[in-house]
């Protein structure tokens, strides 16, 4: 199952310690495996990441052969499938050769399967075995994007040179959209209720 009831049995036993913490996975796509994102995706986790890391064009030179677009479109497209309410997130790194027409029409695909949460980085070359380097991305094509992100509907987007898929600032928002959406779904139900 590519690790998928082990990521599950650690959100459940975080959850059963402390059922308020906010749990986010950042997981493969399980090679495509549907089983292993619905394993996942039911044990109870808030936010399901999985990073699509490039544009479509570019994955074949990005990405490891076994992954591609599509199958990380549809990975993130299940999580919500089988549990609508859960967050699904996703990160793209810039830089590699992409054009703004390419990663405007990635957030379109994303937006597509109802991801809820995007951020933009730069591509940073960790090693000389790596991809170099095509372009350092300028701050105000990050903030550009930010607001393409957000009029698509993007519920959050975190987009800059250092931005990664665990940005802290960004952690602290989502969880704290997260606990304001969730105590509101509550008022709601209590307000059903009487």
């Amino acid at each position: 199952d590519g690790g998928a009831q082990h990521f599950a049995t650690t959100v459940q036993l975080l959850k059963y310690n402390k059922p308020e913490l906010l749990v986010e996975c950042l997981v493969s796509d399980f090679q495509g495996d549907e089983k292993s994102v619905e394993i996942l995706a039911d044990s109870g986790l808030d936010v399901y990441a999985h990073n699509v890391e490039t544009v479509e064009r570019l994955q074949r030179y990005v990405r490891d052969p076994r992954a591609g677009y599509r199958q990380s479109i549809d990975t993130l497209a299940h999580a919500k499938k089988i549990k609508p309410d859960l967050y699904t997130k996703t990160s793209v790194m810039l830089g590699l050769g992409e054009t703004d027409e390419e990663v405007i029409q990635t957030m379109k695909d994303l937006r597509a399967v109802d991801v809820d949460v995007v951020t933009f980085g730069q591509y940073l070359r960790p090693t000389e075995k790596h991809l170099s380097v095509v372009e350092y991305v300028k701050p105000e094509k990050f903030e550009f994007f930010k607001k393409v992100g957000e009029e698509l509907g993007f519920k959050y987007v975190a987009s800059g040179p250092l931005v990664r898929s665990s940005y802290k600032a960004g952690e602290f928002y989502l969880t704290h959209m997260i606990n304001k959406e969730r105590e509101g779904q509550a008022r709601n139900a209590d307000v059903k209720d009487s």
